[in-house]
């Protein structure tokens, strides 16, 4: 055999492999894309927007257990609509206006990533929290960031009742309010249970002057700060009910807040320092072990 005839069988030879491949690669091919249809024809369809479907099995998870039979099918009908229009909306845009489907893949995967931190995070801070405030710590915040905590509305501590002028023994309410007694005190209370139509009673509590005086003629007070300052007693009425406030003490706007007002804010915002503080221990923490392990390089360019 001459060397033309060599290269020559040689070249067929090389075709009848690719030839080969390529065959069994189509064969390989057409199976997959025959099973995929199969799987898809299996899967139930339940809405299609042109060229996107939604498939039942892709509603796993939206309806709670235990939900009723009618809340099951609001549910389901509420999120196949929301799904139709946000197809319809995709579609439009992809016609209208030229997209970086690769930054919208970019944004995709950031945002998963961002939920799957965030889920791991909450799990992590639920177990290693110490959600235990105590006063000590709560003042010594106070001190130290004082003018965080001015008063940007007027506030007092003291008594506030509202009742029908038709309700019973009206006239011994203010005797009531400023008494001492125990007895009476509780008299005062057992009186707003069955009565009053709102009340604020004495405690150590500050509150809100506008709030106390909602839905009452104290709204309407033209200057307020002039009024706390005037009075520590007031009675006022309406066509349908009597006022009375008596006010044990008051602080106005721009000025410090008391302790007791902003306690609960405060031990929010430790609580909340402390989330911070453990969210970056975890992210030190797992950089840490993984940079011993080995477990990711920086390649330079």
């Amino acid at each position: 055999m001459n060397l033309s005839k060599s290269k020559y069988f040689h070249s067929l030879n090389s075709f009848g492999i690719v030839l080969i491949f390529v065959c069994l690669f189509s064969c390989d091919l057409i199976r997959m894309k025959k099973e995929k249809s199969n799987d898809e024809n299996k899967r139930k369809l339940i809405a299609r927007v042109n060229n996107a479907f939604l498939y039942a099995d892709e509603l796993k998870g939206i309806v709670p257990e235990k939900t009723t039979k009618d809340d099951s099918a609001a549910r389901i009908n509420a999120y196949v609509t929301s799904w139709v229009r946000k197809q319809l909306l995709i579609q439009e845009a992809l016609k209208t206006i030229n997209i970086d489907e690769a930054e919208v893949e970019r944004k995709v995967l950031d945002y998963r990533y961002s939920l799957i931190g965030y889920e791991f995070l909450n799990y992590y801070i639920q177990q290693h929290l110490n959600d235990s405030v105590d006063d000590v710590s709560i003042e010594a915040y106070y001190k130290e960031h004082l003018d965080n905590f001015i008063l940007k509305q007027n506030i007092i501590r003291g008594t506030y009742i509202k009742v029908s002028k038709d309700a019973p023994r009206t006239k011994r309410i203010k005797d009531l309010m400023f008494s001492v007694k125990e007895k009476e005190i509780n008299e005062l209370k057992s009186y707003c249970l069955s009565f009053s139509a709102a009340y604020h009673l004495a405690d150590s509590s500050w509150i809100e002057f506008d709030k106390l005086a909602v839905n009452s003629p104290l709204a309407e007070i033209p200057n307020k700060i002039q009024f706390l300052r005037s009075y520590n007693y007031y009675e006022t009425n309406d066509q349908a009910y009597l006022y009375f406030l008596k006010v044990d003490a008051y602080k106005i706007t721009d000025n410090v807040s008391p302790l007791e007002f902003v306690k609960h804010d405060i031990k929010n915002i430790i609580l909340n320092k402390r989330k911070v503080e453990l969210a970056k221990k975890l992210e030190d923490e797992v950089y840490e072990n993984a940079a011993k392990q080995k477990d990711f390089e920086v390649f330079t360019k």
